[in-house]
Protein backbone atom coordinates (compact mmCIF):
# COMPACT_ATOMS: atom_id res chain seq x y z
CA UNK A 1 0.00 0.00 0.00
CA UNK A 2 3.36 2.49 0.74
CA UNK A 3 4.01 2.93 -2.96
CA UNK A 4 0.35 2.96 -3.96
CA UNK A 5 0.31 5.85 -1.85
CA UNK A 6 2.81 7.65 -3.65
CA UNK A 7 2.26 7.10 -7.05
CA UNK A 8 -1.58 7.53 -7.72
CA UNK A 9 -4.95 9.29 -6.00
CA UNK A 10 -6.80 6.28 -7.46
CA UNK A 11 -4.79 3.19 -6.24
CA UNK A 12 -4.18 4.77 -2.89
CA UNK A 13 -7.87 4.97 -2.56
CA UNK A 14 -8.24 1.28 -3.55
CA UNK A 15 -5.15 0.30 -1.62
CA UNK A 16 -6.54 2.56 1.35
CA UNK A 17 -9.87 1.01 1.39
CA UNK A 18 -8.71 -2.75 1.00
CA UNK A 19 -6.41 -2.37 4.17
CA UNK A 20 -9.10 -0.75 6.75
CA UNK A 21 -11.89 -3.58 5.44
CA UNK A 22 -9.15 -6.38 6.28
CA UNK A 23 -8.33 -4.18 9.85
CA UNK A 24 -11.77 -3.12 10.58
CA UNK A 25 -14.35 -5.04 8.66
CA UNK A 26 -17.46 -3.41 7.57
CA UNK A 27 -19.24 -4.47 4.24
CA UNK A 28 -18.73 -0.96 1.98
CA UNK A 29 -15.67 1.33 2.32
CA UNK A 30 -15.81 4.33 -0.15
CA UNK A 31 -14.19 7.42 -1.17
CA UNK A 32 -16.52 10.38 -1.94
CA UNK A 33 -16.59 13.40 -3.88
CA UNK A 34 -18.82 16.38 -2.61
CA UNK A 35 -20.47 18.74 -5.36
CA UNK A 36 -22.66 21.50 -4.24
CA UNK A 37 -26.02 18.88 -3.57
CA UNK A 38 -24.33 15.88 -4.53
CA UNK A 39 -22.52 13.22 -2.77
CA UNK A 40 -20.57 10.95 -5.26
CA UNK A 41 -19.12 7.72 -5.42
CA UNK A 42 -15.61 7.94 -6.83
CA UNK A 43 -14.37 4.27 -5.42
CA UNK A 44 -16.07 1.86 -3.60
CA UNK A 45 -14.76 -1.81 -2.18
CA UNK A 46 -18.10 -2.98 -1.49
CA UNK A 47 -19.53 -6.74 0.20
CA UNK A 48 -23.09 -6.38 -0.23
CA UNK A 49 -24.50 -3.23 -0.71
CA UNK A 50 -24.75 -2.59 -4.73
CA UNK A 51 -22.70 0.31 -4.73
CA UNK A 52 -20.74 0.94 -7.56
CA UNK A 53 -18.39 3.82 -8.27
CA UNK A 54 -20.39 7.18 -10.06
CA UNK A 55 -23.62 6.42 -8.10
CA UNK A 56 -24.94 9.56 -6.52
CA UNK A 57 -27.03 10.42 -3.24
CA UNK A 58 -28.10 13.46 -1.34
CA UNK A 59 -25.73 14.83 0.28
CA UNK A 60 -27.78 16.19 2.79
CA UNK A 61 -28.85 12.70 3.87
CA UNK A 62 -25.77 11.35 4.45
CA UNK A 63 -24.34 10.24 7.63
CA UNK A 64 -20.93 11.82 6.50
CA UNK A 65 -22.82 15.54 6.22
CA UNK A 66 -23.47 15.18 10.19
CA UNK A 67 -19.33 13.54 10.60
CA UNK A 68 -18.48 16.90 8.73
CA UNK A 69 -20.55 19.27 10.76
CA UNK A 70 -19.02 17.85 14.18
CA UNK A 71 -22.64 15.96 14.86
CA UNK A 72 -20.84 12.41 15.17
CA UNK A 73 -17.84 10.86 15.68
CA UNK A 74 -15.48 9.47 12.63
CA UNK A 75 -16.38 5.70 14.15
CA UNK A 76 -19.48 4.98 15.60
CA UNK A 77 -19.80 1.20 16.54
CA UNK A 78 -23.91 1.55 16.79
CA UNK A 79 -25.06 4.01 14.65
CA UNK A 80 -28.78 3.55 16.84
CA UNK A 81 -26.46 5.20 20.01
CA UNK A 82 -25.34 8.72 17.96
CA UNK A 83 -28.81 10.39 17.18
CA UNK A 84 -27.76 12.97 14.55
CA UNK A 85 -26.75 9.40 12.53
CA UNK A 86 -29.55 7.54 13.32
CA UNK A 87 -31.94 10.09 12.04
CA UNK A 88 -29.91 10.77 8.52
CA UNK A 89 -32.77 9.73 5.99
CA UNK A 90 -30.33 7.45 4.72
CA UNK A 91 -30.58 4.96 7.06
CA UNK A 92 -34.48 4.66 6.30
CA UNK A 93 -33.13 3.34 2.66
CA UNK A 94 -30.47 0.80 3.68
CA UNK A 95 -29.19 -1.14 6.36
CA UNK A 96 -26.79 1.25 8.36
CA UNK A 97 -25.91 -0.59 12.07
CA UNK A 98 -21.91 1.02 12.21
CA UNK A 99 -20.27 4.03 10.47
CA UNK A 100 -16.65 4.87 9.86
CA UNK A 101 -15.77 8.59 8.72
CA UNK A 102 -13.41 11.31 7.43
CA UNK A 103 -13.52 13.96 5.20
CA UNK A 104 -10.87 14.86 2.25
CA UNK A 105 -10.27 17.87 2.32
CA UNK A 106 -8.03 20.27 0.27
CA UNK A 107 -4.72 22.69 0.92
CA UNK A 108 -7.19 25.17 1.58
CA UNK A 109 -9.19 23.54 4.38
CA UNK A 110 -12.30 23.23 1.48
CA UNK A 111 -14.26 20.08 2.04
CA UNK A 112 -13.28 17.71 -1.19
CA UNK A 113 -15.37 14.47 -0.41
CA UNK A 114 -15.12 11.74 2.42
CA UNK A 115 -13.04 8.08 3.11
CA UNK A 116 -15.96 6.71 4.80
CA UNK A 117 -17.44 3.02 5.59
CA UNK A 118 -21.02 1.38 6.57
CA UNK A 119 -21.90 -2.13 7.65
CA UNK A 120 -25.54 -3.30 8.16
CA UNK A 121 -24.68 -4.66 11.76
CA UNK A 122 -23.37 -2.71 14.86
CA UNK A 123 -19.55 -3.33 15.64
CA UNK A 124 -17.26 -4.09 18.00
CA UNK A 125 -16.48 -0.83 20.40
CA UNK A 126 -12.98 -1.99 19.79
CA UNK A 127 -12.48 -0.31 17.16
CA UNK A 128 -12.91 3.59 18.19
CA UNK A 129 -9.21 2.55 19.04
CA UNK A 130 -8.31 3.06 15.80
CA UNK A 131 -9.85 6.57 15.32
CA UNK A 132 -6.48 8.07 15.02
CA UNK A 133 -5.33 5.41 12.00
CA UNK A 134 -8.67 6.40 10.40
CA UNK A 135 -8.06 9.85 10.54
CA UNK A 136 -4.38 9.72 9.63
CA UNK A 137 -5.20 8.11 6.30
CA UNK A 138 -8.07 10.82 5.40
CA UNK A 139 -5.27 13.16 5.81
CA UNK A 140 -2.74 11.24 3.68
CA UNK A 141 -5.51 10.47 1.10
CA UNK A 142 -6.10 14.20 0.87
CA UNK A 143 -2.39 15.50 0.59
CA UNK A 144 -1.96 12.95 -2.46
CA UNK A 145 -5.32 14.14 -3.67
CA UNK A 146 -3.74 17.83 -3.76
CA UNK A 147 -0.36 16.62 -5.18
CA UNK A 148 -2.07 15.06 -8.18
CA UNK A 149 -4.72 18.31 -8.51
CA UNK A 150 -1.78 20.57 -9.13
CA UNK A 151 -0.16 18.19 -11.25
CA UNK A 152 -3.58 18.61 -13.62
CA UNK A 153 -3.42 21.97 -13.38
CA UNK A 154 0.41 21.76 -14.76
CA UNK A 155 -0.73 19.78 -17.14
CA UNK A 156 -3.57 21.89 -18.39
CA UNK A 157 -1.32 24.48 -19.13
CA UNK A 158 1.12 22.36 -20.95
CA UNK A 159 -2.17 20.97 -22.81
CA UNK A 160 -2.97 24.65 -23.72
CA UNK A 161 0.01 26.05 -25.39
CA UNK A 162 -0.70 27.19 -28.78
CA UNK A 163 -0.33 24.67 -31.54
CA UNK A 164 -0.96 25.36 -34.81
CA UNK A 165 -2.91 22.63 -35.76
CA UNK A 166 -5.33 23.77 -32.49
CA UNK A 167 -6.18 27.25 -33.19
CA UNK A 168 -8.52 28.87 -35.37
CA UNK A 169 -6.42 30.85 -37.58
CA UNK A 170 -8.96 34.31 -37.49
CA UNK A 171 -9.70 34.63 -34.03
CA UNK A 172 -7.29 32.44 -32.04
CA UNK A 173 -9.67 29.92 -30.44
CA UNK A 174 -9.07 26.43 -30.28
CA UNK A 175 -10.53 24.79 -33.26
CA UNK A 176 -12.74 21.66 -33.64
CA UNK A 177 -10.27 19.80 -33.32
CA UNK A 178 -8.44 21.44 -30.52
CA UNK A 179 -11.79 20.84 -28.83
CA UNK A 180 -12.30 17.59 -29.42
CA UNK A 181 -9.17 16.63 -27.84
CA UNK A 182 -9.42 19.01 -24.45
CA UNK A 183 -12.30 17.90 -23.67
CA UNK A 184 -11.53 14.22 -23.92
CA UNK A 185 -8.65 14.87 -21.68
CA UNK A 186 -10.98 16.68 -19.46
CA UNK A 187 -13.51 14.18 -19.41
CA UNK A 188 -11.43 11.51 -17.94
CA UNK A 189 -10.67 13.93 -15.18
CA UNK A 190 -14.60 14.20 -14.05
CA UNK A 191 -14.91 11.04 -14.04
CA UNK A 192 -11.56 10.14 -12.02
CA UNK A 193 -12.23 13.41 -9.67
CA UNK A 194 -16.26 13.68 -9.80
CA UNK A 195 -15.12 17.50 -10.91
CA UNK A 196 -18.33 19.44 -12.06
CA UNK A 197 -18.04 21.47 -15.87
CA UNK A 198 -20.27 23.60 -17.58
CA UNK A 199 -20.37 23.74 -21.23
CA UNK A 200 -21.81 26.23 -23.10
CA UNK A 201 -23.03 26.70 -27.15
CA UNK A 202 -22.86 30.31 -28.40
CA UNK A 203 -24.45 31.40 -32.07
CA UNK A 204 -23.73 34.56 -33.37
CA UNK A 205 -27.21 36.70 -34.50
CA UNK A 206 -25.86 38.88 -37.26
CA UNK A 207 -22.89 36.97 -39.10
CA UNK A 208 -24.92 36.58 -42.50
CA UNK A 209 -26.13 40.38 -41.79
CA UNK A 210 -22.75 41.41 -41.57
CA UNK A 211 -21.35 39.09 -44.61
CA UNK A 212 -24.28 40.02 -47.05
CA UNK A 213 -24.19 44.03 -46.30
CA UNK A 214 -21.00 45.19 -45.03
CA UNK A 215 -18.77 42.67 -46.36
CA UNK A 216 -16.84 39.89 -45.16
CA UNK A 217 -13.93 41.73 -43.18
CA UNK A 218 -16.81 42.89 -41.20
CA UNK A 219 -17.56 39.44 -40.56
CA UNK A 220 -14.27 38.80 -39.60
CA UNK A 221 -14.17 41.64 -37.22
CA UNK A 222 -17.66 40.74 -35.16
CA UNK A 223 -15.88 37.04 -34.96
CA UNK A 224 -12.94 38.60 -33.44
CA UNK A 225 -14.73 40.54 -30.94
CA UNK A 226 -16.54 37.71 -30.10
CA UNK A 227 -13.82 35.90 -29.19
CA UNK A 228 -12.18 39.16 -27.53
CA UNK A 229 -15.53 38.49 -25.52
CA UNK A 230 -15.23 34.79 -24.13
CA UNK A 231 -11.96 35.02 -23.50
CA UNK A 232 -12.27 38.15 -21.08
CA UNK A 233 -14.33 35.93 -19.48
CA UNK A 234 -12.60 32.87 -19.00
CA UNK A 235 -10.28 31.30 -17.10
CA UNK A 236 -6.82 29.85 -18.23
CA UNK A 237 -8.00 26.31 -17.21
CA UNK A 238 -11.17 27.09 -19.02
CA UNK A 239 -11.65 25.67 -22.95
CA UNK A 240 -13.07 28.53 -25.67
CA UNK A 241 -13.46 27.33 -29.22
CA UNK A 242 -14.87 28.53 -32.90
CA UNK A 243 -16.35 24.91 -33.87
CA UNK A 244 -16.80 26.35 -37.34
CA UNK A 245 -18.70 29.42 -38.79
CA UNK A 246 -20.77 31.57 -36.27
CA UNK A 247 -20.48 28.62 -33.56
CA UNK A 248 -18.68 28.71 -30.44
CA UNK A 249 -18.42 26.36 -27.53
CA UNK A 250 -16.92 26.79 -24.10
CA UNK A 251 -15.86 24.64 -21.33
CA UNK A 252 -15.80 25.50 -17.83
CA UNK A 253 -13.92 23.23 -15.78
CA UNK A 254 -14.26 22.30 -12.23
CA UNK A 255 -17.30 24.63 -12.50
CA UNK A 256 -20.59 23.86 -10.20
CA UNK A 257 -24.05 25.50 -11.22
CA UNK A 258 -24.34 28.48 -9.15
CA UNK A 259 -20.76 29.68 -10.72
CA UNK A 260 -21.90 28.55 -14.13
CA UNK A 261 -24.77 30.92 -13.97
CA UNK A 262 -22.63 34.02 -12.81
CA UNK A 263 -20.56 33.10 -15.73
CA UNK A 264 -23.72 33.16 -17.97
CA UNK A 265 -24.15 36.44 -16.82
CA UNK A 266 -20.82 37.70 -17.48
CA UNK A 267 -21.11 36.03 -20.81
CA UNK A 268 -24.12 37.90 -22.10
CA UNK A 269 -22.87 41.34 -20.06
CA UNK A 270 -19.50 41.59 -21.81
CA UNK A 271 -20.85 40.13 -25.53
CA UNK A 272 -23.11 43.67 -24.88
CA UNK A 273 -19.93 45.41 -24.25
CA UNK A 274 -18.62 44.53 -27.38
CA UNK A 275 -21.99 44.72 -29.79
CA UNK A 276 -21.65 41.15 -30.47
CA UNK A 277 -25.72 39.74 -30.39
CA UNK A 278 -25.52 35.94 -29.74
CA UNK A 279 -27.72 33.45 -28.60
CA UNK A 280 -26.59 31.06 -26.10
CA UNK A 281 -27.58 27.71 -24.47
CA UNK A 282 -25.82 25.97 -21.21
CA UNK A 283 -25.52 22.54 -19.68
CA UNK A 284 -23.82 20.94 -16.92
CA UNK A 285 -21.77 18.34 -16.55
CA UNK A 286 -22.12 15.58 -14.21
CA UNK A 287 -22.75 11.58 -12.95
CA UNK A 288 -24.52 10.24 -16.28
CA UNK A 289 -24.30 13.06 -18.50
CA UNK A 290 -20.67 13.55 -19.57
CA UNK A 291 -19.29 16.23 -21.33
CA UNK A 292 -20.02 15.27 -25.10
CA UNK A 293 -23.76 15.04 -23.73
CA UNK A 294 -23.92 18.30 -21.88
CA UNK A 295 -22.62 19.96 -25.32
CA UNK A 296 -25.68 18.57 -27.37
CA UNK A 297 -27.99 19.75 -24.43
CA UNK A 298 -26.26 22.82 -24.76
CA UNK A 299 -26.81 23.30 -28.29
CA UNK A 300 -30.74 22.61 -27.97
CA UNK A 301 -31.07 24.63 -25.61
CA UNK A 302 -29.24 27.45 -27.86
CA UNK A 303 -31.19 26.08 -30.97
CA UNK A 304 -34.56 26.97 -28.80
CA UNK A 305 -32.93 30.44 -27.99
CA UNK A 306 -32.44 31.53 -31.11
CA UNK A 307 -35.62 30.73 -32.64
CA UNK A 308 -37.37 32.56 -29.60
CA UNK A 309 -35.18 35.33 -30.71
CA UNK A 310 -36.36 35.62 -34.32
CA UNK A 311 -40.10 35.13 -33.08
CA UNK A 312 -39.76 38.14 -30.57
CA UNK A 313 -37.52 39.79 -34.10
Amino acid sequence: MRQAMMNDFAAASKATMQFLRQRLGFKLWMVTRTDGKDWIVLFADDHGYGVKPGQTYSWAETLCSRMVEGQGPHIAPDVANVPAYAEAPITQQIAVGAYVGVPLRRADGTLFGTLCAIDPEPQPERIREDTDMVVLMGELLGGLLEAELAGIEAARKAERIDVDITRDELTGLYNRRGWDMLVLREEERCRRYGHPACVVSLDLDDLKFYNDTQGYASGDALLIRCSKALKEVTRGSDVVARMGGDEFAMLMVECDYFDAQAMLLRVQETLAGYDVGASIGMAMRKPGIDLEEALAIADAEMYRAKRSRKVLN
